[in-house]
């Protein structure tokens, strides 16, 4: 095994960003923008954490099989309080709120991925624009980005609350760590909130109401089939907004869909592509997406609340097999985005 004691700054060979790694991504992600089926079936498996020092070899083993087997599963006892998850979502209900040119000050950063977004972001599964509006938060790259003029407090609390979400991260990324032969604070070194390369994001979303009398459009999705760029990601859903579906990518073919039902207390975590990587392949990524309201369903916005978890941008990727070779996060990054452009 690789000595991953020193995880940042070592010099590795810059990748070409349309690299086999990121092309092979990518051509998974074109096949899965069909309407497939809906099935129950699976068990998307709630995951106690709490006592979490006591209990972790068994939280560890509870993960560890539900990461391998369907690539989804929901944390509760988490020790988030609730309140503090209502107050994120009053944040971010409050910022969606604003006027439209009042949001554009505070415009996405292109490349720091930080600030506001509307319909802009487009999966290459279905190559239309996700019906929905985000804000994005990313600590070393927020200057003239915080609405605290119109929104007092805004920051301190979008700031409590991302601090929070990487605790919980950390300590589920330590249980994998534990699984992979690294050290139990070897992904918390690679994920610093103190450091200028730190790129873990808390995303605030905001998908469109749509009009009653709007026309059913099953071609029209609030997010296209997708997996994550990062290692590990936290998502927040409120009571009642439902349209999160899942497919684990070694199901990938037969196009069967989970619906993820909402449930205030409980956070509902994927593994993103990124761990894929650094676990050469033993924690695969997994297929998700929102579907627009169908026919008697719920015509109101939808709100959540995600958070990723990605490493800093100097970290070195490399998994214990040294299946693929090393890579920054940083040209990790660059590669799958590169890949969607070439595609």
């Amino acid at each position: 095994m690789t000595d991953m004691t020193d995880i940042t700054t070592r010099a590795v060979p810059h990748t070409t960003p349309r690299s086999t790694y990121g092309l092979a991504e990518l051509d998974k992600e074109t096949r899965m923008g069909g309407a497939g089926t809906e099935t129950t079936a699976r068990e998307i498996r709630r995951i106690d954490l709490s006592d979490f020092e006591a209990r972790k070899a068994e939280i560890t083993e509870e993960l560890w099989a539900a990461a391998t087997d369907i690539g989804f599963f929901q944390l509760v006892n988490h020790g988030i309080d609730q309140a503090l998850v209502d107050e994120a979502f009053t944040n971010a209900e409050g910022f969606f709120a604003l006027p439209e040119a009042h949001k554009a000050r505070h415009g996405l950063k292109k490349g720091l991925n930080s600030g506001w977004e509307s319909m802009t972001q487009v999966r290459p599964s279905v190559g239309t624009p996700d019906q929905k509006e985000s804000y994005q938060v990313t600590r070393p790259h927020m200057e003239g980005l915080w609405p605290d003029d119109v929104l007092p407090g805004f920051r301190p609390r979008a700031l409590t609350f991302e601090a929070r979400c990487r605790e919980v991260a950390m300590r589920v990324l330590s249980c994998f760590a534990d699984k992979l032969g690294f050290d139990s604070d070897f992904f918390a070194r690679a994920h610093d909130p103190q450091s200028e390369h730190y790129q873990s994001t808390l995303r605030m979303l905001h998908y469109f109401a749509l009009p009653e009398d709007a026309e059913y459009d099953p071609n029209v999705w609030r997010a296209g089939a997708h997996t994550d760029f990062d290692c590990l990601t936290l998502l927040f859903q409120r009571d009642g907004q439902g349209g999160l579906q899942v497919c684990p990518g070694k199901e990938a073919e037969a196009q069967e869909w989970t619906p993820v039902v909402p449930s205030a207390d409980a956070i509902t975590c994927n593994i993103g592509d990124m761990l894929t990587r650094w676990s050469d392949d033993r924690l695969p990524s997994n297929f998700h997406r929102v579907k627009s309201p169908g026919p008697g369903d719920d015509r109101g916005a939808r709100y959540s609340i995600a958070f990723f978890a990605q490493a800093d941008r100097d970290v070195v990727i490399e998994g214990p097999d040294g299946r693929y070779p090393p890579i920054t996060a940083e040209q990790y990054i660059q590669q799958r985005i590169a890949a969607n452009f070439a595609r």
